[in-house]
């Protein structure tokens, strides 16, 4: 029987292609309009990535992966890195921002690449939180003993929705239009997270997909890693949409879907692309995702900064570094910035999985001793949430 433990035993990542770096990205993501963006080197400047990785070949700009074939491909990592038997897995749990259709959902997607006999297969959506949301289903339903092993996945394929012919219409905005002004260039050099609607996702998410394997005792003679909690918090009853696609925002801060728009108007209006309310972002993302859920974990977890070997931050940018660090401080939790893990500049931001690619490297990186506390933190600016999982090193 179950003791309710429940350990990480196993991790795979599948990044497609050859990195990619900043020189290289307009190439393949495309050109929007007739020049050159002149913004990108400022906004990935700010940014820090260095590399990342896009499921299109370099040299024909044709996709080479679906979002399911990515996943699948981080899933068969983990089964040979692990000699596990795919045949025996009880549960797969996915989850991602934007899964490649609207149904069938994108779990039984991911089972029908990896022909994978019958089991219990979930989708959780939303986004960058998506992929801890369908780690906690699986963490569940394994200390719950319903399960006696579970995949929990987390992917990314934003390069589809990057692609330039996403951004042809007037919904772009000046950068995208390619009539960008010395003023509005010399204000992004100012405020870098001006340009959050459009151009900033553009340059900085992209794809890649991990895979953990979670069983009820730990793997001898290597590094496993103890759930202890996970817990989650929105607050869409008290905020309204930041980040989204496939919808329009309103003036009054609703969103009209997709398929309330007739298709001229989701092509006149970039509904496809990947948006952000700036100012709500840059007002509110550090409280909402930061402060104010730390604030409820420490009062009920009594976390002291001094617990945790590790703090493993999912943020977007370098830019929100400092701002993370801030929020920590107002939080009464200042895990000093050398023992964060990341390895965003090299990895690019890649939502859902991000977390599932730093944990499968600070695994390998021979770095953690057993008894070892973590604290990971991945936040959502969909509605604002976030999520917050400590773990233990077996």
């Amino acid at each position: 029987m179950s003791n309710g433990e429940v350990f990480i035993t196993g991790t795979g990542v599948f990044l497609p292609n050859a990195p990619v770096t900043n020189d290289r990205m307009e190439r393949i993501l495309g050109q929007v309009g007739e020049r050159p963006s002149r913004a990108r080197r400022t906004i990935l400047r700010s940014n820090g990535i260095q590399t990342r990785h896009y499921a299109i070949d370099p040299e024909t700009l044709r996709p080479t992966h679906t979002n399911a074939s990515l996943t699948a491909s981080a899933v068969r990592e983990l089964a040979n890195a692990q000699d596990f038997d795919l045949a025996q897995l009880d549960c797969l749990a996915c989850g991602t921002s934007i899964p490649d259709q609207l149904m069938p959902n994108h779990a039984s997607m991911v089972q029908g690449e990896l022909e994978l006999p019958t089991l219990e297969a979930v989708a959780t959506s939303g986004v960058c939180l998506s992929g801890v949301s369908a780690l906690k289903y699986a963490w569940l339903g394994v200390a719950a003993g319903q399960y006696a092993n579970a995949v929990a996945t987390g992917s990314e394929l934003s390069s589809s929705m990057l692609s330039a012919r996403n951004y042809s219409g007037e919904g772009c905005n000046s950068e995208n239009s390619g009539d960008e002004s010395d003023q509005q260039l010399a204000q992004l050099e100012k405020n870098p997270e001006l340009a959050f609607e459009k151009d900033f996702l553009r340059w900085m998410l992209s794809d890649g997909a991990g895979a953990l394997l979670l069983q009820r005792q730990p793997r001898a003679g290597q590094t496993n890693l103890r759930i202890d909690w996970i817990d989650l918090f929105s607050y869409a009853g008290e905020m309204e949409t930041c980040m989204y696609a496939g919808a329009i925002k309103e003036s009054d801060g609703s969103v009209t879907g997709w398929a309330r728009l007739p298709s001229e108007e989701r092509a006149r209006q970039s509904v496809l692309a990947v948006k952000q309310d700036v100012k709500l972002l840059n007002d509110h993302i550090i409280h909402y995702t930061v402060e104010k859920p730390l604030r409820t974990l420490i009062a009920k977890r009594q976390l002291r900064a001094d617990d945790f070997a590790f703090f493993v931050p999912h943020y977007s940018s370098t830019f929100f570094r400092d701002r993370v660090y801030a929020g920590l401080q107002n939080a009464e939790l200042p895990i000093p910035q050398e023992r964060w893990f990341t390895n965003l500049t090299s990895k690019g931001n890649t939502g859902a999985a991000s977390l599932y690619i730093m944990l499968d490297e600070l695994l390998h990186s021979g770095r953690l001793q057993a008894g070892q506390r973590l604290l990971c933190w991945v936040p959502e600016s969909g509605r604002f949430s976030a999520g917050f999982m400590q773990l233990t090193v077996v």
